[in-house]
């Protein structure tokens, strides 16, 4: 059975990297009239070198350093790597940068070529050997071969085959094909009688003709009509492999560069990710936060500011957490490398690897998930998934995104053994909605919950009770307020929260009153729910009082928050029960007489003109009545 992988190239421009590949291949990868009049490769190249039981998709990139941005969407994917460097001409500025790229790109497995072996004296060879010793030395290419060659003699190649094989079979090893469709495009182009083709590297899962795929950003559905593989028509096209796609449902001009053609569902666009970034020790100063970045990322190239975690700059050779604020949205996914270059002058500073590709801003302040962003980079799956849903907070989420936001292979099996364990919480919204919470991310929201009302007992020291409407608008992004009642509901059920008939309180907040004080509030509370429909007014309340004369007012007030009674105006107040009473009274009444007056009011309550008056104007300011002229005739 043959194994599909990737090889790309790397090297400073004019070593040999595509003459090589023409002696291995037979197919000169340098296509464009512009690279063919001036003798350097500017775009992507690309051939096919059959190795036994191994394909290799080949990928020449250009070695000028003017082109790297080039080179970094040709390198997404690979998995072996050829370093190319002339035995004439040594190491160059773009062997080091490229090497780095590889580096960042987290390649495991190459061969380093020496070219034009045959215009180079033997002991200088030996230098550059050495040399080139030297430069690998703590990479992942410095256990690998080194082999002289010559593109014009044909000398080494035989070795270099055989090297190639070798690593072949190293990174075939280490390699996972399954998981969803994705192929981060390189090219968009159109065929007359065909229409849009785009072209790229698979760097996970397979495809087939007939396909309904997405391409994102943008969400754009398309289907696969053909599929070639270096110029062979194909019907499946796997990971490893080269892919020209002919789509239908896009034009080829909305298709560009960056893009990735994939499954429906398995990426989401994003302008922010977490990431754990490395400043390269050549970076030469360091990175301080807020600088403006150029970020590639797949086969994109965008602007971006990159925002340190828990520091302000991070020196040549360190590594830290980060945030990358993005110029346009892209895809990515958990552990997915990264380049960065400055912006001006262009130049390779530094890499990482994604840690949330679709993440929510961290503040400074938020020590909590400062703290908990390593877990994003453990190698254990389920220290990782904890940490993935954590972040993800009370957004929706589905166990098969696991996969993409932490890298989770058997998400379900994972998600049961962290409800088991009690990481996982479930809240029912409603009969068809259910969300999956992180335990700590619940007890994140609860905290805040908690400073938010403490300062509202601190405004409000005479209210026992506070109107939970008012924590509901200022928490209102985290979701609707049938979510937000859930969530009052679990921090009750913590006894992290009192819910009153109208209002919600901290435990052991409000009012602390005295016994005498306590007794005083109660008998209040009994003299408007005893006074029925004729209630006395504060100063009534105050005159029939022996002691404290002076907490009167403050005590109705405390009632009225507390739901026990209801303001009618300033002067007078019911008892809760009465008030509803009274709803019920007037509705039963306006049903009989289809309207009524102040005298039909005062009958049906049993009240005086006094209180009657007081009671229209309390219906009409809460919208159950209007009037009409002067007769004040109440209606429905």
């Amino acid at each position: 059975m043959t194994t599909d992988l990737i090889l790309g190239t790397a090297g400073h421009i004019d070593h040999g990297k595509t003459t090589l590949i023409r002696v291995l291949t037979g197919v000169d990868t340098d296509r464009l009239p512009e690279e063919k009049k001036r003798g350097i490769t500017i775009e992507l190249g690309f051939a096919e070198l059959e190795l036994g039981e191994f394909r290799l998709g080949i990928v020449d990139v250009p070695g000028h350093e003017r082109f790297v941005r080039n080179m970094l969407a040709g390198a997404t994917g690979i998995d072996v790597a050829l370093l190319v460097v002339a035995a004439d001409d040594s190491v160059k500025p773009q062997t080091i940068e490229h090497l780095e790229i590889l580096k960042l790109l987290n390649l495991q497995q190459g061969v380093i070529a020496l070219t034009k072996c045959d215009v180079s004296q033997a002991d200088w060879i030996d230098l550059v050997e050495e040399e080139v010793r030297e430069l690998v030395d703590g990479t992942f290419l410095q256990n690998a071969p080194i082999i002289r060659t010559s593109a014009h003699t044909g000398a080494g190649l035989g070795e270099l085959r055989a090297a190639l094989t070798d690593a072949a079979t190293s990174a075939a090893s280490d390699r996972l094909s399954s998981g969803p469709f994705r192929l981060p495009i390189d090219r968009s182009f159109t065929i007359a009688g065909h229409g849009t083709v785009v072209t790229g590297s698979v760097t996970s899962g397979s495809a087939q003709v007939g396909d309904e795929l997405v391409i994102e950003p943008g969400a754009t559905k398309v289907r696969v009509r053909g599929i070639q593989n270096h110029d062979r028509q194909a019907e499946e096209i796997h990971r490893g492999q080269r892919a020209a796609i002919n789509l239908a449902g896009i034009h080829h001009q909305k298709i560009g560069r960056g893009q990735e053609l994939c499954s429906a569902g398995h990426l989401q666009p994003a302008r922010l990710v977490t990431v754990q970034l490395h400043l390269l020790p050549i970076a030469g100063r360091p990175l301080r936060s807020r600088t403006r970045i150029r970020v590639h990322l797949g086969t994109a190239e965008l602007l971006g500011s990159v925002v340190l975690l828990g520091r302000s700059e991070l020196g040549p050779g360190e590594s830290a957490p980060a945030q990358i604020f993005l110029s346009e949205p892209v895809v990515s996914t958990w552990g997915q490398p990264l380049v960065l270059r400055s912006e001006s002058p262009v130049w390779t500073i530094g890499g990482g690897t994604i840690l949330d590709p679709n993440a929510e801003r961290i503040r400074s302040s938020e020590t909590k998930k400062l703290a908990r962003i390593t877990d994003l980079a453990s190698t254990d799956n389920k220290t990782r998934a904890i940490a993935a849903i954590y972040f993800t907070g009370l957004r929706p989420w589905r166990p098969e995104e696991l996969a993409r936001s932490a890298g989770v292979k058997l998400p379900q099996e994972l998600i049961e053994e962290l409800r088991a364990d009690g990481e996982l919480l479930e809240l029912r919204v409603s009969p068809t909605r259910m969300l999956l919470v992180s335990r700590d991310a619940l007890a994140d929201i609860f905290d805040r919950f908690e400073q938010t009302l403490e300062k509202q007992h601190e405004q409000h020291p005479l209210r026992s009770l506070l109107d939970p409407s008012w924590l509901m608008n200022r928490f209102a992004y985290l979701g609707d307020d049938a979510l937000l009642g859930v969530l009052l509901q679990q921090m009750e059920k913590q006894k992290r929260l009192k819910r009153g008939r109208n209002g919600i309180s901290l435990p052991g907040k409000g009012p602390q009153l005295s016994k005498n004080e306590r007794q005083l509030y109660e008998t209040i509370i009994d003299r408007f729910r005893d006074a029925g429909h004729e209630p006395p007014t504060v100063k009534e309340v105050q005159s029939e009082t022996r002691k404290n004369q002076a907490a009167v007012p403050q005590l109705v007030a405390l009632a009225a928050a507390d739901g026990f009674l209801v303001e009618i105006n300033k002067d007078f107040f019911l008892h809760v029960d009465r008030e509803t009473e009274l709803r019920e009274l007037i509705t039963t009444g306006m049903a009989e007489h289809n309207g009524l007056t102040v005298s039909q009011i005062r009958e049906i309550l049993g009240t005086s003109r006094k209180y009657a008056l007081p009671m229209c104007e309390y219906l009409d300011n809460i919208g159950f009545t209007r009037r009409e002229g002067d007769l004040r005739v109440l209606v429905k």
